[in-house]
């Protein structure tokens, strides 16, 4: 296969569930192309398409419509112990693990390796360097009970590695994991990616993930692709209303500033590497206008002035004030002249 052919390509794919009050369509007109070695993410809020997409992707689902393309063969097209095969090349993480209570670690990892029929000693072999890997081979006779959320998820990604896969498909995977752990988990696979050369799909609902570890990224919105693009490009100007939902979320819709008062600080040598504004916007769960900016680093300290609009509420205007006064911030109040 040619080096730049994407990896896998998703060519007007559709999903529809029968159910007893009639059919629903969870998947419609969906084109895609994954390149080969990318971290690709796909989000979406909850019942948008995207976990019957992945199962799309690796034929867990059988798709209504369309076609799956996975190295140039059309997955749909094929029999049932061909589609086996290629399974094989596409590991899967999963929200809650997914591990066998009863086997300990080590086993689990040689699961999908006994299944494939590979001798019991090579199995085990393979097994230990992936758990080297993902740095639980001190673990590897423990069970799934005595493990950490990150650890059992560490274990599954060492499962997914088994059978040597070209892609991996991650289904909201960090999910059930705190921000630490989630961090340490995605650094885990951004390794896999750049150090084995491994596509990512990521699945998720959080933009965070996202930012932290994809090159693209696809937004789905109601069973459909709403937009596709690098993830910087889609951060800076989502196109969709669900994107800019995603990324700026309810606020942009409820926060006003037509005429609300506007202030001054004054940056006076504060450690430049102090993000006043965005601590500001998480502390007081209420967005600011930034309406002028003259800041510089001069040695590490910040120096300078910004003059930012309050929010339109007085509740969130009073909360920003107090906030500043509490981390010791000096600001005035200014009127349109004094900017």
């Amino acid at each position: 296969m040619e080096s730049g052919e994407p990896i896998i390509r998703l060519r007007n794919v559709g999903k529809e569930f029968k159910t007893a009050n009639g059919p629903v369509v969870a998947l419609e007109d969906i084109n895609l192309d994954i390149a080969r070695g990318e971290v690709f993410g796909i989000i979406g809020l909850s019942g948008a398409g995207k976990s019957t997409l992945v199962r799309c992707i690796n034929m867990l689902e059988t798709p209504t419509a369309g076609e799956v393309i996975f190295e140039g063969e059309n997955l749909a097209a094929q029999n049932d112990r061909q589609k086996r095969m290629a399974r094989r090349s596409m590991g899967m993480i999963f929200q809650q693990f997914n591990l066998l209570a009863q086997r300990n670690v080590l086993r689990n990892v040689c699961f999908p390796l006994e299944i494939a029929g590979v001798p019991k000693q090579e199995a085990r072999k393979r097994s230990m360097e992936l758990l080297e890997l993902v740095g639980l081979a001190d673990r590897c006779n423990a069970y799934p009970a005595q493990l950490s959320g990150g650890q059992k998820q560490r274990v599954a990604i060492a499962r997914a590695l088994a059978t040597n896969p070209k892609v991996i498909l991650c289904d909201e995977a960090t999910s059930a994991l705190d921000p630490n752990t989630t961090k340490s988990i995605l650094a885990l696979l951004r390794e896999i990616n750049q150090n084995m050369g491994v596509t990512v799909i990521v699945i998720t609902h959080e933009m965070a993930v996202i930012e932290a570890i994809c090159d693209r990224v696809a937004i789905i919105d109601q069973s459909h692709i709403a937009e596709v693009g690098a993830v910087a490009d889609i951060f800076s100007e989502p196109k969709s209303r669900i994107g800019r939902q995603l990324i700026l979320g309810d606020a942009v819709n409820q926060v006003k500033f037509s005429d609300s008062r506007q202030i001054r600080i004054i940056f006076d040598g504060r450690e430049s590497t102090e993000p006043v504004i965005s601590n500001l916007v998480l502390a007081c769960k209420a967005p600011v206008n930034i309406m002028y900016a003259a800041t510089k680093d001069i040695q590490g300290k910040a120096m300078g002035q910004m003059i930012i609009q309050l929010p339109e509420d007085e509740a969130d205007a009073t909360r920003v004030l107090n906030y500043l006064r509490t981390v010791k911030i000096p600001f005035e109040e200014v009127t349109g002249n004094d900017i």
